[in-house]
């Protein structure tokens, strides 16, 4: 099994360097513009996520009682991930056409939503959480 995904692996990985220097031969422009793209995105975990997340993670290992960490720590990586993946359609106006029932609806407000379930699935985890200890 693990020779099938591996080879499966491989293979995929060898489709993707296919495409990536099919995409960087046809313009220099996009070129240099996915080199900035894939080397923005490592200096940017280094240098600003990475150090946000641990002070928040020290924070969090520090400050809180002992049942709320877990919540608390869920809930701000699945708040990470929400915001990370809304924000290209958060930063500028889409530049391609209309294609209705895609690009017509309220991100904004729907990521507030979405934040707001998460955030109150982490209070009812912590709720509960310090329920069941105070009864044990």
């Amino acid at each position: 099994m693990r020779t099938v995904l591996a080879v499966a692996g491989l293979a995929a990985l060898a489709w993707g360097g296919y495409l990536l220097a099919e995409f960087a031969l046809a313009s220099t422009r996009d070129a240099w513009h996915a080199g900035l793209w894939f080397l923005g995105g490592p200096i940017a975990h280094d240098a600003v996520i990475a150090p946000v997340v641990g002070a928040a993670g020290l924070v969090i290992a520090t400050r809180l009682p002992t049942h709320w960490r877990t919540p608390v720590a869920t809930g701000a990586a699945a708040t990470g991930v929400l915001v990370l993946l809304a924000v290209p359609l958060l930063w500028h106006p889409l530049g391609v056409p209309e294609n209705p029932g895609l690009h017509d609806r309220d991100y904004p407000l729907g990521l507030m939503i979405a934040l707001c379930l998460v955030w109150a699935a982490v209070v009812a985890a912590g709720l509960v959480a310090g329920y069941r200890r105070r009864r044990t």
